[in-house]
């Protein structure tokens, strides 16, 4: 009995011994500053494999093996981290942390701009840099990056085209007025390969080439840093307008969210149901135990159906008689005439099932479905891994012009009696990868990086046909090629800070570096049938209608010919010094040298100087002078198609060529420069009474060289359009296109001077209204404009004044001067209050002005003057209501564009308007001077304001767990 109790009393003694052991802990609760509870905060013992999350309750719990002293570490996306020191012994200590709104000190910490490994706020940057937090580009409807940095970002423009080809799947992008390749953008640091797409129809950015930020999911995006500042020494080419740096995501919990939304607007006399969107995401961060590291995972499927805002078409859909007034007809027995036929003809259409609102003038159909990885791996404290990866696919489907039954020369009335909307179809691909090693040698910080990244797009043509083919033989959809661009680019990075503990100097921020970049551009054929002109491999010759050639290859988009198919590449070799100063603690200076060589057109050099005086208390006097540069892109050096554009209503086989095509050296154009660029900045930035910040930054940007597309030039033909054979432009196509099935060529050319000048302003003030309720209010604007200097040609082309005047006619001008909104401001404010949220926006967009290619103030042409249009700036509202019945949970629903706002209509020329003749003796059935294509275009697409879609509501479900 007594050996018993002996075994009983040690046993008791153990449990005892091991529940003291045991119940060495840490618990509490972790808040934010109004004191709501935040679930899913990571906190984690600093040095040790001790870590956990805090529940729904915001509660949490930690059990150490042994007494000693621990640092605690809590962290939640959207707060500031905070750390604690806590000694354990052999009890349950309660530590509660009460994180800070990373917005509520409006200390945003960039890393953009500077190599300087210390970190740095945005105000106390040396030049503008916006940011952009996860908050923000999830608090309204926009899915995809571009449409959330249109409406958040002042200096940033960007909208969805249509009826453009490729591009109305790859948003064209602008910062600070210039174009979308002239800002460089980044992920995580790290150069961001552009896209396989040259934007080559009428559209703004025509010509240009750039990066499909939408590839990137927002739900893996922490912050987006905007550099609105000349960077070309500091990161390289193309940084001449600035730098957008998207920072991924790292240690977060569990996120999801969901979302659908539809167009519901009325303000064009129809009521429209459609861009039905559907979004879902993920996102999650696990931190690795012992502080070492992390690893997130992110991820998007988004689904948006297309829009129509097209108007009714004016033309004769079943027959092709345009009626004249007879030479003995009188007027009245003319109009009896034209009144007939416009009858019949619309008799015919309504019994045919013909909708004279024939086209798809709006956003495309689209699906879009991606992921990204983002990571690092320490292995010590002087040496990391990190790694970034993603990959998007996406599918597009936008209409062309929709071909009549009376365009013979186009169409299969066998196959498609009523006529028919072709189809562009893309299959995008977009995928990356970042590897690198950072750390510390010695006292000198290093980073070794190499990224590489591909895209790449495939066209199918559908609901078309090849009208050369046989009658009733032509395929309805044809694979016509393929565009890839490839990039690998890797980077040495060196930087030391010498501190000193006396002197006029006070430290000196050293870095050094180099990069190696490797391009790839290629295109790849289509099948035969989407580019022939008949089937010559089967010896099918083309039909012929009486003596008119048949259009050659899938109608709206003829595929790539082997002719056009090239594999190019090359290679650049760069190294920089950059040297960071500051002396005491108000005066910082900056200088900065890069010099690049390339192996297609040789070397550059480009420099930078910045500098920051604080004035008093937190406001600071800073500035810029830089020079920069762009190369072109192998896209500009090298792409070669034939493609199908409408140009004034009428379809044209327009034919691009290359810089090494005989054709372009026939007009003395030689191989491409690049563009050289000099600008300047200066501003004001600063916090007041801790909550109210301010930027305010002039900039002026010089830019020699500028590539441009050229505008069409077309064959050149008499009365009746008999071509003219001593015409300088038939002599040359005549070396190509004997048979004059080509309409017009095109090509790239270094032919302007430009000057860009403007003004950024952003103002942000939060007011703490009590213990749970908070208000911020900002005002952020731009005011922009740029003016074409000079326009020089090649010596050829100066002395013929046809060929001058077509180089880069009025059309083109507008597109670089007047074609994104001169000045944008945007007036945001948020109000919380306990579980609810309130935010309203209004965005006021700037006027933009269209020139038509031909001049109508001058007397010989004799057209209306409102060929030529300004359209109105415009405001567009915002407003969404959130509740969050937790922290896990919020339910919003909002609409955009609340006021359903469009643009001003395009002018309509009377004599096109109902088919309305009366007076206009002998002119066309359609014979109106406007911009409308035929009354099918209600608004502007050569010009980018804010599109033209109307309201849209949404709801949507975000859960964090």
């Amino acid at each position: 009995m007594k050996k018993n109790l002996h075994k009983i009393s040690f046993l008791i003694f153990f449990l005892l011994l091991s529940g003291q052991l045991f119940a060495q802990g840490l618990k509490g609760k972790v808040t934010d500053s109004a004191g709501s509870v935040i679930p899913g905060a990571t906190i984690q013992v600093i040095g040790a494999k001790i870590g956990t999350s805090s529940d729904a309750n915001g509660q949490y719990a930690l059990k150490f093996p042994a007494a000693g002293n621990y640092r605690i570490r809590v962290s939640f996306t959207g707060y500031e981290t905070s750390e604690a020191q806590v000694d354990i012994d052999n009890t349950v200590k309660t530590l509660d942390f009460s994180l800070r709104d990373a917005k509520q000190l409006l200390l945003d910490v960039i890393v953009v701009g500077s190599r300087s490994s210390v970190p740095r706020t945005n105000i106390q940057s040396l030049v503008p840099v916006d940011l952009i937090t996860s908050k923000d580009v999830r608090t309204f409807a926009q899915v995809d990056v571009t449409q959330i940095l249109n409406y958040v970002a002042p200096s940033f423009s960007s909208n969805r085209q249509t009826v453009a080809d490729g591009t109305d799947h790859i948003d064209p992008a602008s910062l600070r007025g210039l174009g979308p390749d002239q800002v460089l953008v980044l992920v995580n640091g790290k150069r961001r390969h552009t896209t396989a797409l040259v934007n080559i129809n009428g559209t703004f950015g025509r010509g240009t080439v750039g990066t499909d930020m939408n590839s990137i999911p927002v739900a893996a995006i922490e912050r987006i840093e905007v550099l609105r500042d000349g960077a070309a020494a500091q990161y390289g080419s193309d940084a001449i307008a600035g730098v957008i740096n998207v920072v991924l995501k790292k240690v977060t919990p569990y996120s999801f969210s969901t979302s659908f939304g539809q167009s519901d607007s009325k303000a064009l006399g129809r009521e429209f149901n459609d861009g039905r969107t559907f979004q879902v995401d993920f996102s999650k961060g696990w931190a690795f135990k012992s502080d070492r590291g992390f690893i997130n995972f992110a991820g998007q499927y988004l689904q948006r159906g297309y829009t129509n805002r097209g108007g009714l078409d004016t033309r004769p859909l079943l027959y092709s008689a345009n009626p004249t007034k007879g030479a003995t007809e009188t007027e009245a027995d003319f109009q009896a005439r034209f009144a007939s036929l416009k009858a019949a003809d619309d008799a015919r259409a309504a019994a045919n099932g013909l909708d004279r609102n024939n086209m798809r003038v709006g956003n495309s159909d689209s699906k879009n479905g991606g992921f990204f990885l983002n990571g690092q791996y320490n292995f010590s404290e002087n040496a990391e891994l990190y790694f970034a990866g993603g990959y998007t696919h996406k599918t597009g489907s936008a209409a062309g012009f929709f071909r009549l039954p009376t365009q013979t020369t186009q169409i299969d009335l066998t196959i498609y009696p009523n006529g028919f909307l072709p189809l562009i179809d893309t299959k995008i691909n977009d995928l990356s990868f970042t590897g690198g090693l950072k750390g510390k040698l010695g006292s000198w910080n290093y980073d070794l990086s190499n990224t590489s990244g591909e895209n790449n797009i495939a066209f199918n043509i559908n609901n078309t046909v090849n009208a050369s083919l046989p009658l009733g033989t032509s395929p309805t959809s044809f694979y016509a090629g393929k565009l890839l661009f490839r990039q690998n680019t890797t980077n040495l990075d060196l930087d030391k800070k010498y501190s000193f503990d006396s002197g006029f100097l006070t430290s000196l921020n050293t870095a050094i570096g180099g990069e190696f970049r490797i391009d790839n551009y290629q295109i790849k054929p289509g099948e035969e049938l989407s580019y022939s002109y008949g089937q010559p491999s089967k010896g099918i010759p083309g039909r012929m209608v009486g003596s008119s050639f048949t259009a050659a290859g899938a109608q709206v988009f003829p595929g790539f010919k082997p002719v056009n198919a090239l594999n190019k590449s090359r290679h650049n070799i760069s190294g920089y010094l950059d040297f960071e100063a500051e002396f005491g603690s108000r005066v910082t200076l900056e200088a900065a040298g890069r010099y690049e060589n390339y192996s297609d057109f040789g070397s550059n050099f480009s420099y930078k100087f910045a500098g920051k005086i604080k004035l008093f208390g937190d406001v600071s006097l800073r500035g810029a002078y830089a020079t920069g540069f762009r190369a072109p892109s192998l896209h500009q050096r090298y792409f070669n198609n034939e493609s199908t554009q409408f140009v004034a209503g009428n379809p044209t086989q327009v034919l691009t060529v290359n810089n090494d095509n005989p054709i372009v050296s026939q007009f003395g154009v030689g191989s491409l420069k690049p563009e050289i660029s000099r600008s300047g900045s200066l501003g004001l930035a600063g916090r007041i009474a801790k909550t109210f910040t301010f930027t305010i930054d002039a900039y002026n940007i010089d830019i020699d060289d500028r590539i441009v597309f050229s505008s069409q030039y077309a064959r050149e033909r008499g009365a009746g359009g008999v071509l003219i054979p001593s015409g300088v432009v038939n002599q040359i196509l005549n070396t190509v296109d004997p048979n004059a099935q080509v309409n017009s060529v095109q090509f790239f050319t270094n032919a302007i001077k430009t000057n860009t000048a403007g003004l950024d302003v952003v103002l942000t003030n939060r007011f703490l209204l009590g213990t749970s309720s908070s208000l911020l209010l900002s005002v952020a604007g731009n005011l922009n404009k740029t003016i074409v200097r000079s326009i020089q040609g090649s010596p050829k082309i100066e002395s013929d004044p046809t060929l001058k005047a077509k180089l880069f006619d009025r059309l083109e001008r507008s597109r670089f001067e007047s074609s994104v909104p001169k000045n944008k401001l945007n007036i945001t404010a948020n109000y919380t209050v306990d579980k609810l949220s309130f935010v309203a926006r209004t965005v006021r967009f700037g006027e933009v002005t269209f020139l038509n290619a031909v001049d109508p103030n001058l007397p010989a042409n004799n057209l209306p003057l409102q060929l030529d249009q300004t359209f109105s700036p415009k405001w567009v509202s915002d407003f969404s209501i959130s509740y969050a019945p937790s922290k896990a949970l919020t339910v919003t629903v909002g609409a955009n564009n609340i006021f359903d706002v469009y643009p001003d209509k395009l002018y309509i020329d009377p004599r096109n308007n109902e088919y309305n003749l009366s007076g206009v003796s002998g002119s066309n059935y359609s014979g109106g001077l406007d911009n409308t294509s035929n009354g099918r275009f209600l608004f502007p697409r050569a010009i980018s304001q804010f599109g033209f879609s109307g309201r849209y509501v949404y709801g949507k479900i975000a859960c964090t767990f």
